[in-house]
Formats: C-alpha cells, sequence, structure tokens
C-alpha cells in the first residue's frame, strides 16, 4: 500500500501545474491554465456526477480556461474512503465526497455529513452551514487534513424502501433492513430493525432473494432508475430519516495558490452546484412520485409527531458521537443548538 501511494503521489507531483512542466499559475491575464483532478463519489452517467460535470465545466468557461476542473467518476484513481487523503497529498487536487467516508479520522465527519433524523429538509442543513456556524467548522475539520472546504452539497432526502408498509415507527420492528454501518444503523437497531451491512450493488439481489425486507439507500427516483419499487414498492416520502451532505474540497496548498477572484468564482459556482443538486434531483423524484400508480408503488409519508420521535431516539445516537472527539462534540453542540431553533428538538 505504501508502495502504491508513494507512486501515485510522485505521478500528481509531475502533473501539477509548475512542476515538470513550463506553466504559470494561472492568476489574472496568465497565459497557462490551472488543472484540477477532482473524483466524485458518484458512478459516471448517473444524474448527480452530470450536474458535477456540468459544474466543473462552468467554472472552466467562466474562469476562461484559465482553471480546469477535471471531473471523475467514484474510485477513478482511489477508492472513496481514500478520497481526503489523496486531496490532502496532491494525488488528486479536489473532490466532491460524502465526510462520512471519514468517520474513522473523526466522528465529526459523520455528524457533519448526515445527523440523521435531524434536519427535515436540505435547505434547513444548509442554512445551519451558511449561518449557524457549520461552515466554520467544516473548514477547520478540513484543514487538519490539508484539505479546503468549499462548501457543502446535498442531494436531497433519501427514500427508505420496504416490502411492507411502514406508517409508523412500530412497523420497523423486525425488519430485516440495508442500512450502512455508522449513525443511521445504530438508530434502527434502537428502533427493533435487524440492519443488514451490504454494498450497493447487493441491493437489488437481496430484496430479490428475500435477504432484507427494505433498504436505506438513495431518493425517490435514483431507487426507481435500480428498480427497487419492483420489489419493495413502499418507498417513504418524502424522506425524513437521512438527507446526506457530500462536499467540495481542495488540497490546501492548490486553493492558498489560487488568486482571489477564482477563489471566489468557485466559491459561488459550489453555492449554484448545490442549488442545482436538490433542485434536479427534486424535480425527478416528482415526475417518479406522479407515476406512482403506473410503476405499482404506493409513497408513505411519516406523521409529523412519528418524525419528531425518531428524531429524539437519534440524538442519542448523536451524543455517542459526539462523545468520541472534541471537533465531534463541538459539530453536534451547534446541530442541537440549531435545530432548537428551529423547533425540531425540545
Amino acid at each position: 500500500m505504501k508502495r502504491m501511494w508513494v507512486a501515485l503521489l510522485s505521478a500528481a507531483v509531475i502533473g501539477l501545474p509548475g512542476c515538470g512542466q513550463d506553466e504559470q499559475q494561472g492568476g489574472e491575464g496568465g497565459d497557462a491554465s490551472i488543472v484540477w483532478k477532482a473524483q466524485s463519489l458518484w458512478q459516471a452517467g448517473t444524474l448527480p456526477h452530470q450536474i458535477f460535470e456540468e459544474f466543473a465545466r462552468r467554472v472552466t468557461e467562466r474562469s476562461g480556461g484559465r482553471l480546469t476542473i477535471e471531473a471523475l467518476a467514484v474510485n477513478s484513481i482511489v477508492s472513496s474512503t481514500e478520497s481526503l487523503d489523496a486531496v490532502g497529498a496532491g494525488i488528486l487536487q479536489a473532490q466532491h465526497s460524502g465526510p462520512a467516508y471519514f468517520t474513522g479520522k473523526d466522528a465529526a465527519f459523520a455528524l457533519l455529513s448526515d445527523p440523521q433524523g435531524g434536519f427535515e429538509t436540505p435547505a434547513q442543513m444548509r442554512q445551519w452551514m451558511e449561518t449557524g456556524g457549520g461552515l466554520d467548522l467544516a473548514r477547520e475539520l478540513y484543514a487538519k487534513y490539508n484539505a479546503y472546504f468549499v462548501g457543502g452539497v446535498w442531494y436531497g432526502a433519501e427514500s427508505l424502501v420496504s416490502k411492507k408498509p411502514i406508517r409508523k415507527l412500530s412497523d420497523l420492528q423486525g425488519v430485516k433492513l440495508r442500512a450502512p454501518q455508522g449513525i443511521g444503523q445504530d438508530i434502527f437497531l434502537l428502533l427493533g430493525a435487524a440492519p443488514v451491512n451490504l454494498p450497493g450493488s447487493e441491493v437489488y439481489t437481496a430484496l430479490e432473494r428475500g435477504v432484507v425486507d427494505a433498504s436505506d439507500w438513495g431518493t425517490l427516483s435514483m431507487n426507481e432508475d435500480l428498480g427497487y419499487h419492483k420489489l419493495a414498492p413502499y418507498p417513504m416520502y418524502p424522506g425524513y430519516h437521512s438527507m446526506p451532505m457530500a462536499d467540495f474540497a481542495v488540497n490546501m496548498t492548490q486553493w492558498n495558490a489560487l488568486p482571489d477572484d477564482l477563489k471566489t468564482l468557485v466559491e459561488a459556482e459550489v453555492a449554484t452546484f448545490a442549488t442545482e443538486m436538490v433542485e434536479r434531483n427534486r424535480a425527478a423524484d416528482e415526475a417518479v412520485l406522479a407515476r406512482a400508480g403506473e410503476l405499482g408503488f404506493e409513497a408513505i409519508d411519516l406523521p409529523t409527531e412519528e418524525r419528531r420521535k425518531f428524531r429524539e431516539l437519534a440524538r442519542g445516537v448523536w451524543e455517542k458521537y459526539a462523545a468520541q472527539s472534541p471537533m465531534a462534540r463541538r459539530v453536534y453542540d451547534s446541530q442541537v443548538a440549531f435545530l432548537k431553533q428551529l423547533d425540531l428538538l425540545d
């Protein structure tokens, strides 16, 4: 593994602007282009990755070619769990990834990414990031790994799919539920479900064979694209349990060397990217919902009182993560204070 990282780092350094090439740093009026290889967490061809590619093209076009972002699909250079290390080392110059992948480094990443059951909408969590102190905490956390957190990017509320209707939390008792390890799995255990840890590539077959009765995966439209509603025709919509935040983060040296006008451009385009991701995924969800009868599924909206029960139960799990590091405690305290302002917690 060490040899692989050394080889990758050597290749990355050779490919950096100004390293082994006669290029300028792309300042105002500069002739040369700065090039960032940026890996996403999405498969090529999916709607989220297409939106990421459009973001990258806008930066290139609006910078007049001074900054080029090469949008790479998931696992193109390194695995998802290694991308932050790759950005810090300069193997990647940037990433669009999920902070939860880095929970092993600091439990704060899990809370930052998705305090499951906490916020009702991505807009509320974005408000916490932009006005409630979340952005400063994220930038402080990422800086420890030689990365600059430019901004958060949400793709919508996830829609749990199930073979049987879940109209109240007690209906989860005994349900074999695919859920990734972490906060969500811990919460579902407390609700009496039987979580099963499976990779996403095995979800369809697991539903088909009865290995699981339900699955925590993606949004309504993402699940329909994968055919889950044919096997589990009772999706939760609008989703309530998970609305993960992804990131756009840049190698700290690369970010610091960027001219101020390009920093402003990237920050503005990341904000637009975040809006586009939520709105276009919402539109895709609504288009699928409009065809529910034709597609043969029933969308179930969990009542407000049941959502609040889920949130209060989840809070106990958040507290366990908060106890794992000083930064996790600060993220937790900030989120809870903001949720109280929104009247989502007592």
